[in-house]
């Protein structure tokens, strides 16, 4: 499963960069301390998969710890990214893979 995981992580780090919402510059440090669910009183989601979730998801599989069995990015990726917009749509199907890929479902 890591392989895929792996996989879908560099796909949805490709998918943020040819959509230009991949930032050249970090959020704040207040921004990252926040401790709410997709830090969503201080970053877009955008942000959050970036600075976030691809790195916590990297360093779990780099030192081969469990990954979370229990995810649910999608239904804030619809909210935060219209799905009638069909350039996102690539990235809503990496974002679904994700969650299903990492709750067991095939």
């Amino acid at each position: 499963m890591s392989d895929v995981v792996e996989s879908l992580l560099a796909a949805l780090e490709t998918e943020l960069k040819q959509l230009q919402y991949w930032s050249v510059l970090p959020p704040s440090a207040k921004a990252m301390a926040s401790n709410l669910p997709f830090c969503y009183d201080t970053m877009t989601l955008q942000q959050w998969l970036q600075h976030v979730f691809i790195p916590r998801m990297r360093a779990l599989l780099e030192s081969e710890h469990p990954l979370p069995n229990k995810i649910g990015i999608s239904p804030i990726a619809e909210q935060a990214f219209n799905p009638a917009d069909k350039r996102v749509v690539p990235l809503l199907t990496i974002i679904a893979k994700l969650d299903q890929t990492l709750c067991g479902a095939t």
